[in-house]
């Protein structure tokens, strides 16, 4: 998938699920999916990498458009 020409919109903090693209730059890289979301924090995987990341829910301000 070419995630540079897919639709992005802003999130709101309770707006992000398992399972969501997100990215702190709308089409930005990195791009990340969501894993799961607890107390305001997010687990994350890499899309291009592989590797996993813990991110504040507030870093995270586009959503890929589903």
């Amino acid at each position: 998938m070419d995630h540079q020409a897919c639709q992005w919109v802003t999130i709101e903090r309770c707006g992000v699920a398992p399972g969501d693209l997100v990215s702190a730059e709308a089409g930005g890289l990195p791009i990340y999916r969501v894993l799961s979301v607890q107390d305001q924090r997010a687990w994350l995987r890499d899309e291009r990498t592989g590797r996993d990341h813990i991110a504040p829910l507030a870093t995270l301000r586009w959503k890929l458009a589903s």
